[in-house]
């Protein structure tokens, strides 16, 4: 009975194969694009992200210049590069963190019916707000920088992930197998961990794409409005909202970053859906 209450307790693993070929394959190139081009950024462009360039004041897109210059003679192209590393830096620090936090929130809401009510309580009061309100908020506190844009993508995540796991938490504990392996003596940790994560895991690992791109949104949102990184320092949304007024002169200013923003956005959402498609092709 304990062989097949462990071989049921299994849940399907996300295939590796989704990464390898379709929308799959597509989201990651078009991540590691991105990813490869901010990490190579000094050796793809000789200029530094602050460099005033003598003469070239909004100057047009050409091979020098790809995305052209901005008002004060700075190479767009360089800024948009540099911008990349500040945004997935925050991305990639924020959004596992939060899956983290969350994450342990949902597994306590699952075993603890006073901490499932709390949880809950507070996930409703942080998803009453939208991010960029709440970004305010939180700007007004600690003030504008990274640190605040950090802090708002956690906040975003915590329910996302909290709701995630206690949902498929509550789910295992009615399995069959899972009261087999109490009956049997098992401690909750135990269960816990042979149980109820490793059915969880492709959940939360298609979550943490689709939260990746739900934080380039936010993380550019945040930069747009002007609460997150600071100028001059560079950032996707700062270069788009510097671009807004510059329009007439040179329309690739804008159009550079848009474009950054949009492919991360794809391609975090293609690598989700292929994953989330193996996970329930497995299922069955």
């Amino acid at each position: 009975m304990t062989d097949i209450a462990l071989k049921a307790g299994k849940a399907p693993r996300v295939r590796r194969g989704a990464l390898t070929h379709g929308r799959g394959l597509a989201g990651l190139v078009l991540v590691g694009v991105v990813v490869a081009a901010g990490l190579l950024a000094p050796l793809l462009t000789p200029y530094t992200p602050q460099q005033q360039i003598p003469g070239a004041n909004l100057l047009g897109a050409s091979g020098g210049h790809p995305f052209g210059t901005d008002e004060v003679n700075r190479d767009v192209f360089t800024r948009v590069l540099h911008g990349v590393r500040v945004d997935l830096a925050v991305c990639l620090l924020a959004v596992p963190f939060g899956a983290l936090l969350g994450g342990l929130a949902g597994l306590l809401a699952g075993r603890s019916g006073i901490a499932d009510v709390f949880t809950q309580r507070a996930f409703d009061v942080v998803l009453a707000f939208p991010p960029v309100i709440l970004g305010i908020a939180v700007t007004a506190v600690l003030g504008p920088g990274v640190l605040p844009v950090v802090c708002v993508v956690i906040a975003a995540e915590v329910p996302l992930f909290g709701r995630l796991v206690r949902t498929a938490t509550l789910k295992v504990r009615e399995l069959p197998y899972v009261d087999a392996a109490e009956t049997m003596g098992a401690s909750r940790t135990w269960v816990l961990r042979k149980h109820v994560v490793p059915n969880i895991l492709d959940a939360v690992i298609v979550q943490l794409a689709l939260s990746a791109s739900v934080a380039v949104f936010i993380v550019s949102a945040m930069n747009f409005i002007g609460i997150g990184v600071r100028p001059p320092a560079p950032s996707l949304g700062g270069v788009l909202a510097d671009a807004m007024g510059q329009l007439g002169s040179n329309n690739l200013y804008a159009v550079g970053p848009l474009l950054v923003i949009v492919v991360l956005v794809l391609g975090f959402q293609l690598i989700a859906q292929a994953l989330l498609a193996s996970r329930r092709g497995g299922a069955r």
